[in-house]
């Protein structure tokens, strides 16, 4: 099938800044695409052929939205996926493949698929609804502290709260969810697995990642990890057993803990581009977005290694401002060497909302670091 210059349409559910920077890749090869966001305010509907309003969640939106696309794909995870199997039969490409996104989509049923497979995985328990939770402690099957995690629609933090007393329980939504055991960890680590229509595979460098300690949102991602080589050949073939056993087509971000005692266990799975891949625009000879589009078309892979050390701060909404965004000191991080900010489109600003990153890259690694805290300190999310 010929993608470049023609009538093949890509079609991408969902319109924020994932979508976005998969657009750039598509432009640079003139890839036509159609993408559907809940919001007419979209970061992707300046860079996409065609854009549709519409829910991601309604079945009859999905359906009639894929019906005229070749390949459909997705940058979020709360989608229909009924609709998107009914297209899967009808002929539609679907990447990834709707088996794989319910796997994914409930986080419960994500994890007894690590148990059924033996994946490391944190212990945790599954329960109907918050409310049986507060039984299970009274019972002695579950003790305090735990982590929290809603089975469905949780993302950048939303939908998991580490819950040290019962008086926590009280603030929580009554939803299908895990309590996960709370793992005392050195590092929290990931790896972008691509894998292509044809079963070509290849894994990007594991990358660390640094937390905020509230919002429960990367701070910074370090590429590569400050890790033992053993560790991060243990923590490449985890995420390879992974991506072997789901079986998605596209990109897998694999998220995991590196124990005290350096044993990997995966927390949770994204199967599309993600936060923990965006340092590769300036740091890999293939970045994420591109590799992503390659994976869904059953092109050849691109190389996955670094270029140089690369560091990716998150440019979130500060506490205390909502409204028309200001980037404070935008100009001040222009002047340092090696720093480049993406900027993801969205007017509105509120607390810790995702607007944007800056990737740091130096031969140096100890100098990159240096440089995002820098940044980190001098760039403030603000609004008018």
């Amino acid at each position: 099938m010929q993608f470049f210059s023609s009538d093949f349409k890509l079609g991408i559910l969902g319109g924020g800044q994932l979508g976005k920077m998969m657009l750039y890749e598509t432009r640079k090869w003139d890839i036509q695409t159609k993408v559907m966001d809940a919001s007419a305010e979209a970061p992707c509907k300046i860079a996409c052929n065609e854009f549709v309003q519409g829910s991601l969640m309604d079945f009859d939106t999905v359906y009639d939205f894929g019906k005229d696309v070749d390949v459909l794909t997705i940058e979020i995870e709360n989608v229909n996926v009924d609709a998107l199997e009914k297209l899967e039969h009808e002929g539609i490409k679907v990447y990834p493949p709707t088996k794989t996104l319910r796997t994914i989509q409930n986080k419960a049923v994500q994890k007894l698929f690590y148990t059924d497979h033996d994946i490391p995985t944190a212990p945790f328990t599954r329960f109907a609804y918050t409310s049986e939770i507060k039984d299970s402690i009274n019972n002695g099957g579950l003790s305090l502290p735990f982590v929290w995690k809603s089975a469905q629609f949780g993302y950048d933090g939303q939908g998991v709260k580490v819950v040290r007393k019962m008086e926590d329980l009280k603030e929580l939504p009554n939803v299908e969810c895990i309590a996960e055991r709370m793992i005392d960890f050195k590092n929290e680590l990931a790896v972008v697995v691509a894998r292509n229509t044809k079963g070509e595979v290849k894994t990007y460098p594991v990358v660390e990642m640094e937390f905020h300690p509230e919002a429960n949102q990367v701070e910074y991602v370090i590429c590569p990890a400050r890790i033992d080589a053993s560790v991060a050949k243990k923590a490449q073939e985890v995420a390879l057993k992974v991506s072997e056993h789901m079986k998605h087509v596209g990109l897998l971000a694999v998220e995991m803990f590196q124990t005290k005692e350096d044993q990997i266990l995966v927390n949770e799975s994204a199967p599309r581009p993600h936060n923990s891949g965006h340092y590769s625009i300036e740091a890999a000879y293939t970045n994420q977005f591109e590799q992503h589009v390659r994976a869904i078309l059953g092109l050849p892979l691109g190389k996955t290694d670094s270029k140089v050390a690369g560091i990716m701060v998150n440019l979130v909404g500060a506490e205390g401002y909502t409204g028309d965004v200001v980037y404070e000191n935008i100009k001040k991080i222009l002047q340092m060497e090696g720093v480049t900010p993406h900027i993801y489109g969205k007017k509105q600003t509120r607390p810790f909302r995702k607007m944007g990153h800056v990737t740091i890259v130096d031969e140096n690694m100890a100098r990159a670091r240096e440089v995002a805290q820098q940044v980190k300190e001098t760039i403030k999310v603000i609004s008018k």
